[in-house]
């Protein structure tokens, strides 16, 4: 908070990101943080989880301080998954109105997103709505090659997030990072493919998956990510809002980033982010929640993006 107020005044831009991985962990220190911003006349963007977005009245302070745009690790459709992963933050069983509590997985088949679609499903359906009401923008993450997804992982994935009118996507492949639990389970099980760390990548199987081949988990990584932002696909997400102006900049964000990443390129390597400022706080601050009034408002993580990534072309501050 002291070095926003300190350098309030000088900063590039009005644009602000924050690299925490979760900066509404401590729900306390996010609650200050938020009444201090208020009125500041930033536009922001970070990262935070399902449980964070159902919590009655932070994710309304982060708006009102200026938050546009959250990164949100849904993760997997399946809550086996989610259990044998330990990411029990996004198993909500409480929360706002429309939350709705998280079932055991019950397998469909062809495993992969096998979570109750009136449980889990239903839990990040709300989290969804909530930020869209209130105007924010949302960059999911999925990660495909956990034990209970299977070929048809991808394409269901892919769908939901579309019929949810989800923005931006990132799609990883899961990794073994060495010196995890997850390395030493898979080694301990005899599942480890290769030891070449450039591989480790969240792009490449380093691992036998228990539902698919090794190149069907590589080939679907890369159709989500085609499927996801082909034309087609942007203009069904982007209808999936209530507001003509929420599908305004649903199309300006994700076919402004991800089809025209060649013209991004050039103005990162020439150095002329700075001249794209306004046009990306613009977009960014213009308030498509529903009854937002269309005004700019005082307030980014990014379109399918690294926090790299997202710096290099936002030339925001980061904090």
């Amino acid at each position: 908070m002291s070095s926003i107020s300190r350098f309030g005044v000088s900063l590039p831009s009005r644009h602000l990101f924050f690299l925490d991985d979760d900066l509404f962990a401590n729900p306390r220190f996010a609650e200050a943080l938020f009444d201090g911003m208020r009125g500041m006349g930033r536009v922001w963007q970070a990262a935070g989880t399902v449980a964070a977005v159902l919590r009655p009245g932070l994710l309304e302070r982060a708006v009102e301080s200026g938050l546009r745009s959250l990164f949100v690790g849904f993760e997997t459709l399946s809550a086996e998954n989610l259990r044998a992963q330990h990411k029990r933050h996004n198993l909500v069983t409480d929360g706002p109105a429309g939350a709705v509590p998280s079932t055991a997985s019950r397998a469909r088949g062809d495993g992969g997103g096998a979570g109750d679609p009136s449980g889990l499903a239903a839990t990040y359906a709300a989290a969804l709505r909530r930020l869209h009401d209130h105007g924010v923008m949302v960059n999911a993450s999925f990660v495909f090659g956990m034990d209970d997804d299977g070929p048809g992982v991808f394409e269901r994935t892919v769908d939901w997030a579309l019929g949810h009118g989800i923005e931006t996507a990132t799609f990883h492949v899961l990794t073994p990072y060495p010196g995890t639990t997850l390395h030493k389970r898979f080694a301990r099980q005899g599942r480890l493919l290769t030891q070449d760390w450039e591989r480790y990548d969240t792009r490449h199987a380093v691992f036998q998956p228990a539902g698919m081949t090794p190149t069907q988990l590589e080939r679907g990584y890369r159709r989500a990510y085609r499927d996801f932002y082909a034309w087609g696909s942007i203009l069904r997400s982007a209808a999936a809002h209530d507001t003509l102006r929420a599908r305004a900049r649903h199309l300006a964000y994700a076919g402004g980033w991800k089809k025209c990443e060649p013209v991004w390129d050039a103005i990162i390597r020439t150095r002329r982010v700075a001249s794209c400022l306004p046009l990306l706080e613009a977009v960014l601050g213009w308030n498509g929640s529903r009854g937002g009034g269309g005004r700019p408002v005082a307030s980014a993580r990014g379109a399918g993006s690294s926090a790299a990534d997202v710096e290099a072309l936002s030339g925001g501050a980061r904090v």
